[in-house]
């Protein structure tokens, strides 16, 4: 059995995509897998902040249309960078157990965002950490920053950072966890959609590789990152308007706590929903409810036009 696996180039993207083949080598010994590397838009848009080069498939679509043309059997994706509607002829079919979700600071010195004087200067790629940020230490200034996470790591130094906020999974893949100085409990920065699970991805009709890949998916996982995307689907609002969402199970229930900001910071609205782990729907209601306590005026703020329930748009 022959699989290529699409994938893109970064480290982290190498790191996953080998991971996910070792696990394949462990069920069918006998398979010739092969990495294809596919470089996408937003691996080649490297001056711009995320927020402003964002879109569907920023960093899916190009690995996707080689999924669709066969060169690749399946792809594998964090699935914070997926979409939540795929091109017709691709599935999603197996979600990984899920990495640290939680996000992390590391500091130039040792000192906890807490400890920071006004004005020091915190970078991140990540909008929605940006918002968090401009929330509740509206004393820092946050700047945009991208690369692998190494290249991020050296920017506190060559860039006069006072640290960075990223992911705590990406952080670990690299054998970068003693650089953390704090992990932000997830209760209160609530991690992005689908943060420190692998998703994936192949194509409809191919039976074989299906199986292959429902072989890894873990249960648990699958349920959250779920309901997390119910969520994102509902609210829409395109890549612009900074959002998070992040369940748990417990027992037969799944807790999703998630928020909506304006990209400043202010106005924040928050909420918490428990409802059936069999229950997908869990993400639409608390999308709703969120929505009805405020969040579509954040985005027609944002965007200068009503609500939008197409999350690609």
């Amino acid at each position: 059995m022959n699989i290529n696996i699409g994938t893109r180039g970064s480290a982290l993207a190498l790191w996953q995509a080998r991971h996910v083949a070792s696990l394949i080598e462990k069920n069918h010994p006998e398979a010739r897998i092969e990495l294809i590397v596919i470089k996408t838009q937003g691996d080649k848009l490297l001056d711009s902040p995320l927020a402003l080069i964002g879109g569907k498939g920023l960093f899916t679509k190009e690995i996707e249309e080689a999924l669709l043309d066969r060169r690749v059997d399946l792809a594998v994706h964090s699935m914070k960078d997926l979409p939540t509607l795929l091109p017709d002829g691709l599935k999603l079919a197996a979600l990984l157990e899920r990495e640290d979700p939680r996000d992390v600071f590391v500091s130039r010195d040792g000192r906890n965002l807490e400890e920071l004087g006004p004005g020091s200067v915190i970078g991140t790629s990540s909008l929605r950490r940006k918002a968090f940020l401009l929330n509740r230490y509206p004393e820092l200034e946050v700047t945009s920053i991208r690369g692998n996470v190494d290249t991020r790591l050296r920017k506190i130094e060559t860039e006069g950072m006072a640290g960075i906020m990223l992911a705590a999974a990406g952080v670990k893949r690299m054998g970068f966890a003693d650089r953390v100085t704090t992990y932000m409990d997830p209760e209160v920065m609530i991690p992005a959609i689908g943060q420190g699970a692998l998703g994936i991805e192949i194509r409809a009709g191919d039976p074989t590789i299906e199986t292959v890949a429902a072989e890894l998916n873990h249960e648990e996982t699958a349920i959250c990152v779920g309901i997390e995307r119910s969520f994102l689907a509902t609210m829409g609002g395109g890549c612009q308007v900074p959002m998070s969402a992040y369940a748990i199970v417990r027992g037969d229930e799944v807790r999703l706590t998630a928020a909506i900001f304006h990209p400043d910071g202010n106005p924040m609205i928050r909420d918490t929903l428990t409802g059936s782990k069999r229950d997908e729907r869990t993400g639409v209601r608390l999308a709703e409810v969120l929505m009805n306590r405020g969040g579509a005026a954040i985005v027609k703020s944002v965007l200068g036009q009503d609500w939008l329930r197409d999350p690609e748009q």
